[in-house]
């Protein structure tokens, strides 16, 4: 949905983007790569208003960070 503004479950164009943030007590849309706030990452949803599918995604230039945190598992 990023990329097409179509939502792959129901064809609808209604889509919205939700901006990912780092907030208070570890409120918001992100992922810690560390122990504190300042290494989270935000996580940019975007939402179909019809049916409801979601679809989460980070920065490119935040993938490096994903990769190389202590918390990553593969």
């Amino acid at each position: 949905m990023k990329n097409t503004k179509i939502c792959p479950k129901c064809q609808s164009s209604d889509i919205v983007r939700i901006d990912g943030y780092c907030g208070p007590y570890g409120s918001g849309n992100h992922v810690l790569t560390g122990n504190t706030a300042f290494s989270g990452v935000n996580v940019n949803r975007y939402i179909c208003c019809n049916c409801g599918f979601t679809e989460e995604w980070i920065d490119k230039n935040d993938l490096s960070k994903i990769a190389n945190s202590k918390k990553a598992q593969r």
